[in-house]
């Protein structure tokens, strides 16, 4: 490889937070770079795009398309947490093939046990190495505006005590999911997150920096029951929510998209009812949603729900809708920022997030 590439995806930043929040290290990066909006992949949710950016690849490809798997045939659930569930090569499996050394860097633990094969070096706020906590401190609680200033921090430090030709950082949007951009913790979180990064070009001037993100996010104000729409007409369902994952505090596992399996023939019927449900966009067949957006079609509901703006998907008899709820998971929330510093970015176009993979497997990686 030529000069370090770090890429840096900033979990739930919605193109609105850099618009009012003040990121002076940001702005300066982008004006002798470039900064535009781009497109992330659906369901608008992490694990889906965390994997698609380091496969280059859709979800049809690499097989994740949710943060939590139903199987059908055993009738049990689990949260995709593990590698072995991704079906393409990452870039970190490209480059250590290439005897290239690199580092993931991430808030969440689930990220690191689930993006983490093929890195020379993976680390999580949740689970941090002693010689992080030597060089930054300890990590700050997963569910606060500091602890992704302690990742980017991390994983500079790690730039600083090995040599590495690629590096990741992947953090968590707790700040999303409860403020928005013009709220005062907004700027709060947002000046914590661009001086961690200002201080990692200050610290390695050489390298390539990308930065986007995952998802946006919206604020909700409705809980739709699919399943009890469907029972209204006799028609028994298994929804299952693809938001779901560990961090209930983020979002009460409520977003914008839901899986459908049905327990009856009866999809074309249950498909008019839910697309005549207040609060849902859209209901498609498998077949449909997987053409759309590029989903595996092994791996998603017989029906796929999408949310209007102000819907989330769940049970009340499981879940209250909390107050200021803000989540994801629509289409709604597909708008993403795409950054570029200090590379070689001529004739080459970043439309997605997926793109940023695509740009280090064809022009960094050696």
């Amino acid at each position: 490889m030529g000069r370090p590439t770090v890429i840096v995806c900033v979990d739930g930043l919605d193109p609105r937070y850099l618009e009012t929040c003040e990121t002076p290290n940001l702005r300066r990066l982008s004006r002798d770079g470039f900064l535009h909006d781009g497109k992330c992949m659906m369901p608008s949710v992490t694990n889906v795009n965390n994997v698609s950016l380091l496969t280059a690849s859709y979800p049809e490809d690499h097989g994740i398309c949710t943060n939590y798997l139903w199987d059908r045939n055993s009738g049990e659930g689990a949260y995709l947490e593990s590698s072995e569930s991704v079906r393409r090569e990452t870039i970190f499996q490209r480059a250590a093939r290439l005897g290239n050394r690199s580092v993931l860097a991430t808030s969440k633990d689930k990220l690191r046990t689930l993006l983490g094969t093929g890195a020379t070096e993976a680390l999580s706020s949740e689970r941090p190495p002693a010689w992080a906590v030597d060089a930054v401190g300890p990590p700050p609680d997963i569910y606060s505006l500091e602890v992704n200033g302690w990742t980017i921090r991390a994983a500079t430090h790690a730039l600083s005590r090995h040599e590495a030709d690629l590096v990741y950082i992947t953090t968590t949007d707790y700040a999303m999911h409860t403020y928005a951009p013009d709220h005062p913790r907004s700027q709060e979180h947002l000046s914590v997150v661009d001086g961690a990064i200002g201080e990692l070009v200050t610290a390695h001037p050489e390298i390539t920096l990308l930065l986007t993100a995952d998802h946006g996010m919206s604020a909700k104000t409705r809980m739709v029951d699919v399943g009890a729409a469907l029972e209204s007409y006799g028609i028994p369902s298994n929804p299952v929510p693809i938001i779901k994952d560990r961090y209930v505090v983020h979002h009460s596992n409520l977003g914008g998209c839901i899986y459908v399996y049905l327990e009856s023939s009866r999809r074309n019927e249950a498909i008019r009812i839910l697309n005549e449900t207040p609060g849902v966009d859209a209901a498609l067949s498998r077949e449909e949603a997987s053409a759309r957006f590029h989903l595996p079609e092994d791996r998603i509901g017989d029906v796929v729900v999408l949310g209007d703006a102000g819907a989330v998907f769940g049970d009340p008899n499981e879940v209250e809708l909390p107050p200021g709820l803000r989540s994801h998971g629509s289409t709604h929330e597909t708008a993403i920022p795409i950054l570029g510093y200090n590379g070689d970015f001529s004739c080459f176009s970043f439309d997605t997030n997926r793109d940023v993979g695509r740009y280090v497997l064809e022009r960094a990686l050696e």
